[in-house]
């Protein structure tokens, strides 16, 4: 069986990429935490609007969706789900709401990650849930000529609760012990978690709230306020080249977790500057237009009406309409496209 022992870990020489990035976000870090005392109650829209995009955001990875209507009325419960892709995604919304809100007392065990698994599943007859895998899985890929390929041969189900117990033995006595930096130990645990890929169904998934929960109760919680799915989402090809590379020789415990490291990092990182632009626009009281004015400013090139939409969460979809509008008619922004495809782009 793959053996895993993380204190060897700690003696890794990273390069300088690595330590840049790890600076960079408790920088960061500090600057969101020094908000957060000075203007507490500021952020709730921001909390909202990221709890919606990560439910969605993590779904649409595997292929679940529904409107974005009817996401927002699941995510606020609302609404009861009406079929299956909505169970999966009430789901999501569930274990998301329990990480939120009681991350501190979720130790990072075996049992634990089960349960979140079983509530994940909690809106449906899945006699799977909350079980590790009963046959074996495949990480595989299928191309547009209808070829299929597998990437990546997880760990065999026997073996699959054991590892669990190994990986979380390790992450908690070098988080315990301050042996290894947490933006490290973090995705390295990821990693091998996707690696032994322990459930029939919602790796990924389970993979994504983990990622949330550690970082939590490390104390980063950009998360709560950016969705770190969204991100996975937008650039998942990234992700997945990032993960193929890492898993190469894993079984033999010759693997290099540095490109998924980096990614994660990476990630991270971009979800705490959003972070800062985002308190940048909502900080001083402004109109709507003088807010999407300056939520244009922070954009290069072409953006959409949603680009703004996430940089200003306090205004509604009218008065976003209405301002980009007001500035195509005063020739500050050029209209291009129609329907759903419309995009804007600054004259400077």
């Amino acid at each position: 069986m793959r053996e895993f022992n993380y204190s060897l870990i700690a003696d890794n020489k990273w390069d300088s990429e690595i330590l840049g990035l790890v600076a960079a976000i408790y920088k960061e870090a500090g600057k969101q935490e020094l908000y957060l005392r000075q203007r507490p109650g500021e952020l709730d829209k921001l909390v909202e609007i990221a709890k919606v995009q990560s439910t969605e955001a993590s779904n649409a990875i595997e292929g679940i969706v529904t409107t974005n209507a009817r996401i927002k009325q699941l995510v606020k419960e609302k609404t009861s789900p009406r079929n299956r892709d909505e169970q999966e995604i009430a789901g999501y919304r569930d274990v998301l709401n329990i990480i939120h809100e009681g991350f501190d007392v979720i130790p990072v065990t075996r049992n634990y990650i089960l349960q979140l698994h079983k509530i994940m599943y909690s809106h449906m007859n899945n006699p799977l849930a909350g079980r590790t895998k009963t046959v074996q899985n495949y990480i595989s890929a299928t191309y547009p000529d209808g070829r299929s390929e597998v990437l990546f041969t997880p760990l065999d189900p026997f073996e699959t609760p054991g590892a669990l117990d190994r990986i979380c033995e390790e992450y908690n006595g070098v988080i315990g012990s301050n042996e290894l930096e947490p933006l490290i130990a973090i995705p390295v645990f990821i990693h091998d978690f996707l690696c032994i890929h322990p459930f029939n169904d919602g790796n990924g998934r389970i993979s994504r709230l983990l990622t949330t929960l550690l970082l939590y109760r490390n104390g980063f919680y950009v998360g709560k306020y950016i969705s770190l799915e969204a991100k996975i989402n937008k650039n998942k090809d990234l992700y997945y080249e990032a993960l193929s590379l890492s898993q190469q020789k894993w079984h033999e415990g010759k693997d290099d977790p540095v490109p998924f490291i980096k990614y994660l990092l990476g990630t991270i990182l971009a979800a705490y500057k959003d972070f800062e632009e985002r308190v940048e626009i909502v900080e001083i009281k402004r109109s709507a237009l003088e807010m999407v004015q300056m939520a244009s400013k922070n954009k290069i090139g072409r953006f959409t009406k949603q680009d703004i939409m996430e940089l200003c969460p306090t205004l509604s979809i009218s008065s976003v309409e209405g301002a980009l509008r007001k500035m195509v008619a005063a020739g500050e922004l050029v209209r291009e496209g129609s329907g759903n495809k419309v995009e804007y782009h600054r004259i400077d």
